[in-house]
């Protein structure tokens, strides 16, 4: 079977975005072990919580690229660990440019070829990217501002969701305001 020029693309976005979340979930484990050396167990289990997130968004992205006829694989690169203030900055970086330009590129490309499934799984990671950013933010701020006493530094368990990565400090009332997903079946992660 000879892919479209439009799988083909598709195909290659999903295999960027694969690597790219394949290589945050590495670099957030490290991160998260720098995190707890320095006394900062929740931005530790942040980390772990994004970390989790990150190879939903990657596993999802294998499956599509089976789908279409293609391998999910991927090197990882080894993580780069700084300071932990240096490091949710970094995040915060990354989670940005997923947001403002990698996915919605991605997003754009697989709905004008009408790949569905490839575009779900594009929506879905940059939604929850979102949360990441939100939670980043925070716990930069409150480092920042030398907020040791604040969740920064106490154990957290957040909540992920299972389909689509959707992170929260709290479990939402209902279903994931992302895809839907029962809240109940959330992933807890410390």
């Amino acid at each position: 079977m000879v892919a479209s020029a439009g799988s083909e693309i598709t195909l290659q976005n999903l295999l960027t975005a694969y690597a790219g979340e394949s290589n945050a979930c590495a670099r957030y484990k490290a991160f998260a072990e720098r995190a707890n050396a320095d006394g900062l167990s929740g931005v530790a289990s942040l980390f772990r919580a994004a970390a989790r997130a990150e190879q939903i968004h990657a596993s999802a992205q294998a499956r599509v690229i089976r789908q279409l006829g293609g391998e999910a694989n991927v090197k990882i690169a080894p993580p780069l660990v700084k300071s932990t203030l240096e490091n949710l900055r970094l995040a915060l970086a990354g989670e940005n440019h997923e947001i403002d330009s990698m996915y919605p590129k991605f997003f754009e490309e697989a709905q004008a070829h009408i790949n569905a499934t490839a575009a779900r799984s594009f929506l879905f990671a940059m939604e929850a990217e979102k949360t990441h950013v939100e939670l980043y933010s925070e716990a930069i701020s409150l480092l920042e501002a030398e907020r040791n006493g604040s969740w920064i530094s106490a154990e957290q368990g957040f909540q992920v969701c299972g389909v689509c990565g959707y992170t929260s400090r709290h479990q939402p009332k209902d279903n994931c305001p992302v895809c839907n997903y029962p809240s109940e079946r959330f992933e807890t992660v410390r």
